[in-house]
């Protein structure tokens, strides 16, 4: 078992409906010990590969994104769900659907920050239905630039996202991955790695 797999068992809560919760520590209060681990350990994971740029998707992956960049030294670009008054034009967008809020999500990278000469990891929180990873992938491709790979904190392997990434080349590292859990009982079960 691995830091983040006694993380959830200790501190997550399962919900109905395929619901990890885990708020406390990851995604509303966010241990930074642990974000640091976990940047650490993504960069372990993509060691034998160059990447210049980090990419995730507000709001929830930029933490991870964040720890990721810092422990590499580079920049990260986090994708914007809403327009704002000082958005341009020139931009990538694409649409996601958050498994978390039930709705789609038309998100955006300025085209300054993503550019065809870059080698991008994709970070984020979660990977359930693989909606954001996808619409992440789709900005890279606008831009020309070259995907690496995503770093996933904890992947839900009883949801299609993780296969559905495999099975189309994308090379995916998760820190944990469950391959099931139960809102009744609080039982959750990791993937062997």
């Amino acid at each position: 078992m691995n830091f983040l797999e006694a993380k959830i068992l200790a501190d997550g809560v399962v919900k109905p409906g395929n619901v990890l919760k885990v708020d406390s520590f990851l995604n509303h209060q966010i241990d930074i010990r642990l974000m640091k681990k976990i940047g650490e350990e993504i960069k372990h994971r993509f060691a034998d590969v160059e990447f210049n740029k980090v990419l995730t998707i507000e709001s929830s992956g930029i933490a991870i994104a964040s720890a990721v960049a810092y422990v590499n030294e580079i920049p990260v670009v986090f994708a914007k769900k809403g327009q704002t008054v000082n958005s341009t034009d020139d931009k990538y967008v694409a649409k996601a659907y958050s498994f978390t809020h039930k709705k789609f999500n038309e998100i955006f990278v300025s085209k300054p920050y993503l550019k065809s000469t870059d080698k991008i990891l994709i970070v984020d929180d979660f990977l359930a239905n693989g909606e954001a990873s996808a619409a992440l992938i789709d900005l890279v491709k606008q831009a020309g630039a070259e995907l690496v790979g995503v770093g996933i904190a904890i992947e839900k392997g009883m949801q299609p996202g993780g296969a559905k990434l495999r099975e189309a080349g994308v090379r995916l590292e998760s820190v944990a991955i469950v391959d099931s859990m139960d809102a009744e009982s609080g039982f959750i079960q990791f993937r062997e790695q």
